[in-house]
């Protein structure tokens, strides 16, 4: 096979070294993942409307943790408490969105997994309760109520949402 420069310049290309999916591949991988993952502004912005959100929000890290603050209305349920819990705690027609403290931590999927086990529907927030602090929303810790004024990074300043 000769090489084009185009074809050598891909080669290079640490982002294109492996072509992307097709369009079809894609879609089917991108529309599962949102069946899989629930973004902070989301979560945040369902649980500010009036009535019920249709789930509940699972906080799976430790007492410590959630003393440090956590998402209002949430269930506190560690992880590891999760397989002989969560059957007294959550009701299994109601799916729940699991988190913990941020990217870097895969606590909020363990616990999925977890839920998933023992058959409920879940979905894991992505960004966790550090996305959930930096965007700006309330929280609780053990002396009462705070809230944060939204990072530049994460979250438009004055601005309703991202508009993703």
């Amino acid at each position: 096979m000769v090489m084009t420069s185009h074809s050598t310049a891909l080669a290079a290309n640490p982002v294109l070294r492996v072509p992307p999916a097709s369009p079809a591949a894609a879609a089917a991988y991108f529309g599962a993942s949102l069946a899989f993952h629930a973004d902070v502004s989301d979560v945040a912005s369902a649980l500010a409307a009036d009535g019920d959100s249709g789930f509940v929000v699972l906080d799976s890290r430790s007492t410590a943790s959630w003393d440090q603050g956590h998402i209002p209305g949430a269930v506190h349920l560690p992880t590891a408490l999760i397989p002989e819990q969560a059957a007294a705690l959550l009701d299994p027609a109601v799916p729940v969105v699991t988190y913990c403290w941020g990217p870097g931590c895969n606590g909020a999927t363990r616990a999925a997994l977890a839920l998933a086990q023992l058959g409920f529907q879940v979905k894991e927030m992505l960004g966790g309760f550090e996305y959930w602090v930096r965007e700006g929303f309330a929280y609780e810790t053990w002396e009462g109520g705070e809230r944060r004024a939204a990072d530049p990074l994460t979250a438009p300043v004055d601005a309703a949402d991202c508009g993703c």
